[in-house]
């Protein structure tokens, strides 16, 4: 896995990328809903950097053995616990949450997987109970699993 400086765009940017990749989809409508949220300016990264960042993730985890491609969120618990350790900054971390939900609330389903991925941020970070009611609005969660 790349590494990148704590608290860098670059880490902000792959968990990001890692909750728009949590159901195994990427449509356009979450990259242009991304896009029109301002990701770059958000987290600091240069025009067309993300795209670098997620294709990196990518080949990444197609490379780590404890992988299963079907279903992205259930990789290595200590990896995913690593990669949402290098944000320590509150205010980073309220950036990828608040993109993390744009992503993953774009196409105004959200799959069991996506909803683990954010869960996950939510817990390391500590954030405050309530915070998943608060940002569904109409976008409903299914028990299906990811495609």
């Amino acid at each position: 896995m790349r590494t990148y400086k704590c608290d860098s765009p670059q880490a902000a940017g792959r968990l990001v990328a890692l909750a728009l990749l949590a159901d195994s989809h990427v449509g356009s409508n979450e990259l242009n809903a991304l896009e029109r949220a301002g990701l770059p300016e958000r987290l600091g990264l240069k025009a067309g950097e993300f795209q670098t960042i997620m294709q990196g993730l990518c080949e990444d985890l197609a490379l780590a053995a404890h992988l299963n491609w079907g279903n992205l969120c259930r990789f290595n618990p200590e990896l995913m616990d690593h990669l949402i350790a290098e944000i320590q900054d509150p205010q980073l971390r309220a950036e990828v949450m608040s993109l993390a939900r744009v992503a993953i609330h774009a196409d105004r389903h959200v799959t069991e997987a996506e909803f683990t991925v954010l869960h996950a941020f939510a817990d390391a970070w500590q954030m405050p109970a309530g915070w998943d009611v608060c940002h569904r609005g109409c976008t409903e969660v299914t028990h299906s699993r990811a495609r």
